[in-house]
């Protein structure tokens, strides 16, 4: 057998065992919902032959639960891109606008930790930028859970902040910009070629909280992408031999995720949220001052409690994305 036939045929294999995959997850969520279902209507036939307040009670709870759980279903049910079961990398960078705007880069960062341990997901911190006063320059996390890159397709855009800044010693209101890119994370057998001749690759000393090895040894590293400019940086690690292979799956990612866009761009579907993104083009506003708003420019969704989707709590914000797109007008 020849070696490409030996890969291929690899790489078959593994698509069929991710295809079982999917298929459990979808099988089994449903079995265990309609075996909840069955069990409260046989409590309910109970109640109807007795009347017993503690089950009435139970049934109550019981019946709250599967509403939810359905829900959950309905929102999977949206997801149905062949990606959107991967794991999802999230690039955050500052507007323009120093320190403020490098202050809300490092909220919105919190943010999506916030909502990912709310959902049981882990965090991986990849690259991070320090500002030089407060906040990041920017950030790249990877944040692993089934569907992370299904839910958060949605928050790839321009976020805007309004409020009193606390660097202004005048106490004035200032606007501030940060964008988002979420990218799906490419497994291993995916095939992305990537030449070494392709490949310019930089050393520089990390910088920020790190350990005794920062700005000591050059353990930071940079890849540039010749064919197509595409930059990833990585110095996460101690190791410069750890930072050159996350930057490498990094730059995997952004050239998977470029593929991807051509073929959509031939199919005409365009993804509304992937306007040109920038600061007059925002998709969502977060407004702390003079009075308290999160409003998301695309589906209309407007939550007063500002500070609770600061916390994580930003799925009305995707499950209106995704509903828009499944009715036809949107990209989910």
């Amino acid at each position: 057998m020849a070696e490409g036939d030996f890969w291929n045929d690899q790489q078959r294999a593994q698509a069929i065992v991710q295809d079982v995959k999917t298929l459990r997850g979808w099988v089994e969520p449903w079995d265990s919902l309609t075996a909840r279902v069955q069990s409260a209507l046989e409590l309910d036939e109970m109640l109807q032959l007795e009347s017993d307040e503690n089950m009435e009670q139970e049934v109550d709870r019981e019946v709250e639960a599967i509403g939810d759980e359905l829900e959950s279903f309905r929102l999977r049910s949206l997801l149905q891109h062949p990606d959107d079961f991967r794991d999802a990398q999230v690039e955050i960078s500052a507007g323009a606008g120093g320190t403020e705007a490098q202050d809300w880069a490092q909220m919105l960062m919190r943010m999506y930790e916030r909502w990912a341990q709310r959902r049981g997901y882990s965090v991986e911190v990849l690259d991070l930028s320090e500002g030089e006063e407060a906040g990041i320059k920017g950030a790249v996390l990877e944040i692993k859970g089934q569907y992370a890159f299904g839910f958060l397709k949605a928050e790839s855009g321009v976020h805007r902040l309004v409020r009193i800044s606390p660097f202004d010693a005048q106490a004035r209101r200032h606007t501030s910009f940060a964008s988002v890119f979420v990218y799906p994370v490419v497994d291993n057998d995916i095939n992305i070629e990537i030449r070494d001749e392709d490949i310019k690759m930089d050393v520089f000393r990390a910088s920020g909280a790190g350990g005794q090895h920062v700005n000591k040894t050059s353990s930071a590293v940079r890849l540039t992408h010749i064919p197509t400019g595409v930059v990833v940086a990585s110095q996460q690690e101690r190791s410069q031999h750890k930072n050159k292979q996350t930057a490498l799956k990094m730059l995997k990612n952004r050239l998977y995720n470029i593929e991807l866009q051509k073929q959509l761009e031939k199919k005409a579907e365009m993804d509304s949220a992937k306007q040109d993104v920038t600061f007059g083009s925002q998709i969502r506003s977060y407004v702390f001052q003079p009075y308290t708003m999160v409003n998301d420019h695309r589906t209309e969704l407007k939550i007063p409690d500002v500070q609770k989707v600061m916390d994580g709590a930003i799925d009305p914000f995707i499950e209106a994305w995704l509903t828009r797109g499944s009715n036809g007008d949107g990209a989910a």
